[in-house]
């Protein structure tokens, strides 16, 4: 497993909300819905992401971004134009003086102003937080864009060709196409020099640190020691304690009691899971010692966090 992939391997998209948006100017769209994070793909056109706080950014075709919440900020065809609609959570729209509107559906998923609208944009919102993604979030910048020119991939012609598609199972497949646009984004974003990819996203290159820190995302539940990890290494405990500290920017037991835990946090969420099932996934021996660590570091219980992400 790799940095990005071990990265999101627990924030998988669950019934996300997607859309394609078809428009003709002029438009504007204030977003408000407080989601955790927002991925926009322009197909065609131009669009303006003016955030509430920080820059503004211009989308041409093929260009992505990801908008990271909590914070409010509009989309437009021009930085000037007014907002038409305000989104608020759960996606309930309404007007600038708080008329409820019903958004004019042009199709499956497909929503906007015009059947022939000269700005397609798909949106893949991330509803809910999960423990993971919490951990993505803080090394993202509040908005990121990557120009279409700067990466090559079919991920957006092809998300665009299913996202109107009403086949058995689409939900499944829109969610998978949006994880893998999402993780194609980062890996392409965390690649440039401007990229500010975390501590430990570089330290997977390093030839001591990465191999501890694949076996650490692979195998969790394993009795992990720095003793072992260092003889997995081939270097000497200390040495291994040292140089992993000073490249992830924490300790190695430290680093592997946050990934058990944002996997448990996760794991939660399934439908069937229990505690105690949960428990032997991410090598804690009993639902009491889970329950003890989990309780320590998050402030609540994993059934209260759980009841509070469900309900």
């Amino acid at each position: 497993m790799d940095a990005v992939a071990g990265l999101l391997d627990g924030p998988r998209a669950r019934g996300a909300f997607l859309l394609r948006c078809l428009l003709d100017s002029p438009w504007s769209i204030r977003i408000q819905d407080e989601a955790p994070l927002c991925l926009l793909a322009l197909v065609d056109g131009e669009a303006w992401v003016v955030p509430d706080n920080g820059e503004t950014a211009r989308l041409g075709p093929g260009d992505v971004a990801i908008v990271r919440g909590p914070g409010h900020y509009v989309l437009a065809d021009d930085v000037a134009t007014p907002p038409q609609v305000i989104i608020h959570p759960g996606q309930r729209c309404v007007t600038p003086d708080g008329r409820e509107v019903t958004m004019e559906h042009m199709g499956v998923r497909t929503w906007g102003n015009s059947p022939e609208g000269t700005t397609t944009m798909l949106v893949g919102t991330y509803e809910a937080e999960g423990e993971i993604s919490r951990r993505l979030l803080r090394v993202l910048p509040a908005l990121l864009v990557l120009p279409g020119e700067a990466w090559e991939s079919p991920l957006i012609p092809l998300l665009a060709d299913e996202v109107v598609k009403d086949d058995p199972g689409q939900e499944a497949v829109l969610d998978r196409l949006l994880d893998l646009l999402l993780i194609a984004v980062l890996r392409a974003w965390f690649a440039r020099p401007d990229g500010g990819a975390p501590a430990w996203y570089r330290a997977h290159s390093d030839p001591i640190v990465g191999p501890a820190l694949r076996m650490i995302h692979n195998h969790p539940a394993y009795p992990w020691t720095i003793a072992r990890l260092a003889d997995a290494v081939g270097i000497s405990r200390a040495a291994f304690a040292r140089r992993f500290t000073e490249l992830v920017g924490e300790p190695p037991m430290t680093f592997l009691t946050g990934w058990r835990l944002a996997l448990a946090a996760d794991l939660l969420l399934e439908p069937d899971a229990t505690v105690a099932s949960v428990a032997h996934q991410v090598g804690y021996g009993s639902p009491f010692a889970l329950s003890t660590a989990f309780k320590r570091v998050r402030g609540v219980s994993p059934q209260e966090y759980r009841a509070a992400l469900s309900g």
